[in-house]
């Protein structure tokens, strides 16, 4: 059995590793189309600085990435973050205030008024809404948790989640563990009570690797047979087989994985199934990009993981990583180093700036925001034209439509962050459902 799995990222090295271990006697062949297998998950070194490219690494509150690294033998790569990592701000309205983690706390913020704080409390006694029809983010937390609570706490989640905003993000698809709260117990409180500790939202330990992300996707990569350097120009079925036309030549598969983003499998399908190309072109991305600033003997103590803005502050930036408080090894000894966030649904013409304008605009950010001034003494910029897929309200219905193509077509697979959960955990546990259906679909 052949198989080739379209794209290097995390979702394709997953999948390829999972089929490797089940099946050790296919051939299974991983098509890169950079010089370096990740995807948007790459470390940058620069002047002996670590600057992730995109994600910096995962929560341990689900299972499926901690057991891709076990089955990899990996554990040995990993690096939990420091405790001061679950220390978060909120910059808002001119200020940049502690995010509150328990009741007492909550009940003294200054980013919510008394009566806004009130609104939170009546969630208690808010009517559940029981059908399955998709709803924005806004309107979930308007509904359940009032506007002033959305406009801070939700806005600047959405943000640094999903680089969105709540009016464009369909909670249904980008938070379904809150959603099924309210289904499932009737609101969000007395689903939390219910549950206990089970956290709704974004809980755990953020786990990455000794050396940054790069580590464990080198990691990964070893174990496989991956090709960098090959992109694909398009796919044809040709009787019960795949014809994959690459930069290189055509070969011949018979199962074939698209792991690539959305709009570049559009391009490779466009002329097998020109209906599931516009299902998938369809999908919207958030454009986003990333900003590395590099310090020696920082004027601030870094004690957290970092700040979020709200859209009411009105600021260039989403939010500001404080990467070497989180991981220590981000930055060489006596250094500092942030990561902004510029862009997104917010201002998304702000990402494509040029590097000296990103640069600006991330000292900016970081003076109004935590009062930094200090010279960096080194800059990193990463551009994500199509960073983050914005999951809008009537994406559940579209991925209906775009698995029925996609179940046209035989042995044809789709498996991304695109679809059905954007979080390195979510990548991970779908690459293993899609080894497990393409398993099972030679038996």
């Amino acid at each position: 059995m052949k198989t080739a799995i379209i794209g290097g990222g995390i979702s394709g090295l997953a999948t390829a590793f999972y089929l490797r271990m089940h099946r050790p006697e296919w051939s299974i062949t991983v098509l890169e189309r950079g010089s370096e297998p990740g995807g948007t998950m790459r470390t940058a070194e620069v002047d002996g600085f670590r600057f992730e490219r995109g994600s910096n690494g995962f929560l341990d509150n689900k299972p499926a990435t901690l057991e891709l690294i076990r089955a990899a033998e990996a554990e040995h790569l990993l690096m939990r973050s420091n405790d001061a990592a679950r220390i978060r701000f909120i910059y808002h309205k001119g200020a940049t205030q502690l995010l509150p983690q328990s009741p007492p706390a909550f009940l003294k913020t200054r980013l919510l008024s008394w009566p806004g704080k009130l609104r939170v409390a009546r969630e208690f006694f808010v009517r559940a809404r029981r059908d399955d029809a998709e709803e924005s983010l806004k309107s979930f937390g308007d509904r359940r948790l009032g506007a002033e609570f959305t406009d801070v706490f939700l806005n600047a989640m959405s943000a640094g989640v999903y680089g969105s905003t709540p009016e464009k993000l369909c909670v249904n698809a980008a938070f379904p563990l809150v959603v099924n709260l309210e289904r499932e117990h009737g609101g969000l409180f007395r689903g939390m009570l219910a549950k206990r500790k089970q956290e709704a939202g974004p809980g755990g330990v953020l786990q990455s690797f000794v050396g940054g992300v790069s580590t464990f996707i080198d990691h990964l990569a070893d174990r496989l047979d991956v090709r960098t350097d090959a992109g694909v120009r398009s796919l044809q079925r040709d009787d019960e087989r795949w014809t994959v036309e690459t930069d290189a030549g055509t070969e011949q598969y018979d199962q074939v994985v698209l792991a690539t983003p959305a709009f570049a499998a559009a391009r490779i399908v466009a002329g097998v199934d020109p209906k599931l190309a516009a299902e998938l072109d369809a999908i919207e991305y958030s454009p986003i990009s990333v900003v590395g600033l590099g310090y020696r003997g920082l004027s601030h103590d870094l004690n957290g993981f970092g700040l979020l803005t709200t859209a009411a502050a009105r600021l260039k930036v989403l939010g500001v990583l404080w990467d070497s408080s989180i991981f220590p090894d981000r930055a060489p000894t006596g250094c500092q180093s942030l990561r902004v966030m510029i862009g997104g649904q917010r201002n998304p013409e702000l990402a494509l700036a040029d590097d000296d304008e990103l640069v600006a605009m991330a000292r900016e950010g970081v003076a109004t925001t935590m009062g930094v001034r200090d010279e960096p003494i080194t800059t990193f910029v990463q551009r994500w034209p199509r960073g983050i897929p914005n999951y809008r309200v009537g994406h559940l219905a579209a991925m209906e439509r775009l698995f029925l193509h996609v179940d046209a077509q035989p042995n044809l697979y789709l498996n991304c962050n695109a679809y059905r959960g954007i979080g390195v955990n979510d990548c991970v546990a779908n690459a293993r459902q899609c080894a497990d259906a393409i398993i099972a679909a030679t038996a």
